[in-house]
């Protein structure tokens, strides 16, 4: 994949990723074995036709391939830029073996960024109208992925958006040199021709409750697609310190709040620009903050996490990328408190040293403290990145709704029905912090067992 240079695009909020020519798509595309029994369908989520798009590459109908993918995802261009495709149809690719698995994502980019640039993004068939009403709360890539599937089979479907700007994570937590968000308006103004009617801040709960759109807003479904978006903490001393930020409202501020368009917005984040900047945490969401943070100016730029590199949770490129701009990783690193000055500032962290002991529940190697390993570093700027939880307004306004652990929505794992009859759940809110493309899978899926629900009026 060509790239900007690193020296370049840590000073820019420019897509890094450069996207494939019609001559490396084709190089890439003859790579595909064709197999009789493509295992790379049954590692996408969502179930894209890999093989089928593929081929219509290597013919040259790029359309017909942004078509073939756009049967199965209503989102190629994004999915094609975030999708963590190393762990799943690349994953399960037989290439994978001994050659390295074939490029499906950047031929899943190289094929929706044609069909957008075109000019020509075809419109699936849409049935006939049944006269049902379906609700979908939270415009995350689970909601828009259900909206999609419902509208193509006759039901009229409304999208309802807490914020100003509809796209959930995909424009509140994605920076813009990873998706930039012009696509994702594109995406969803494509929606809106296929008829999915969107209103936003709209706070569902609030503005209006789960029991008033089955009533006198006539719904007769409502999916609960509202992600988990409550972040943790670590809850330790100095939390509270200004200057420290979870990463969901720092990465709300750089992207919704255009933090990354200073100084034509005016910049809605204490000023990084010269300052020590660090993140604790080692997923991709943690690579996105800091790496927003190198951007906006941050003399040092640190990730704490108290794993070992093996154990990270980020995607390889995202951290290879990170290393390229700058960004230093203290790895095997913990903290354990946040210092400021008297008038309540950050200024250091204390940290302490980890070492790796037998594994935990969750397959990887337990962090240990080290006794006596204790020191201070120099601290403007802390970004806690270390997971989120339920969002819990729906729940708490809809009282027959049953939760979980968590607080999460508790739904059928294959029917993805609540204990509300005519309501869903999908993505996050039921299964946790998960990917875009997972979410994707479980709106297809919520979408499926809606219109069984709408057609039969079986629960």
């Amino acid at each position: 994949m060509p790239e900007q240079k690193p020296e370049e695009r840590r000073q820019n909020f420019a897509e890094v990723n450069l996207g494939l020519n019609f001559h490396l798509a084709t190089q890439e595309a003859m790579r595909c074995l064709e197999c009789a029994n493509p295992k790379c369908i049954d590692g996408c989520p969502v179930g894209v036709k890999v093989k089928d798009f593929i081929a219509l590459v290597l013919t040259g109908d790029y359309l017909g391939a942004a078509a073939k993918i756009r049967e199965d995802n209503i989102l190629p261009a994004v999915t094609g830029r975030v999708c963590p495709q190393e762990d799943q149809c690349e994953g399960t690719c037989i290439m994978n073996k001994k050659f390295g698995a074939v490029g499906i994502g950047y031929l899943e980019r190289f094929v929706a960024d044609y069909e957008r640039e075109s000019g020509q993004i075809g419109l699936p068939p849409i049935a006939p109208p049944t006269g049902k009403k379906v609700a979908i709360v939270g415009s995350g890539p689970a909601g828009l992925s259900a909206a999609g599937d419902l509208v193509q089979r006759g039901h009229q479907v409304t999208v309802f958006e807490a914020l100003h700007e509809v796209g959930g994570v995909l424009v509140y937590g994605i920076p813009e040199f990873r998706l930039p968000k012009e696509i994702v308006r594109q995406e969803v103004e494509n929606m809106k021709r296929m008829g999915v009617e969107f209103q936003t801040n709209v706070v569902v709960g609030k503005t209006v409750t789960v029991d008033e759109l089955f009533g006198e807003e006539g719904y007769h479904a409502v999916l609960v697609a509202t992600g988990a978006g409550l972040p943790q903490f670590l809850g330790i001393p100095g939390e509270d310190l200004c200057g420290v930020y979870s990463a969901n409202e720092f990465l709300t501020r750089v992207n919704l709040m255009k933090a990354y368009k200073f100084p034509e917005y005016d910049e809605p984040i204490y000023n990084c620009r010269g300052k020590n900047v660090a993140v604790v945490g080692g997923g991709n969401t943690a690579m996105d903050a800091i790496r927003s943070a190198l951007r906006l100016g941050a003399k040092n730029a640190y990730v704490i996490y108290r794993r070992s590199v093996a154990e990270m949770p980020a995607r390889a490129e995202e951290v290879k990328h990170a290393r390229e701009e700058g960004v230093q990783f203290l790895l095997l690193n913990n903290p354990i408190g946040f210092l400021g000055d008297e008038k309540g500032w950050l200024r250091a962290v204390q940290c302490i040293k980890m070492e790796l002991g037998p594994a935990d529940e969750s397959g990887r190697r337990r962090p240990v403290p080290v006794q006596g390993s204790e020191y201070v570093l120099p601290l403007d700027v802390a970004i806690i990145a270390v997971g989120t939880s339920s969002n819990p307004l729906v729940q708490s306004t809809t009282p027959d709704l049953k939760t979980r652990k968590g607080g999460y929505i508790e739904a059928d794992p294959e029917t993805l029905k609540t204990s509300k009859m005519g309501v869903f759940g999908a993505g996050d809110i039921v299964t946790g912090a998960a990917t875009v493309i997972l979410a994707m899978g479980a709106g297809r899926k919520a979408a499926t067992a809606i219109d069984e629900y709408l057609r039969t009026g079986v629960w």
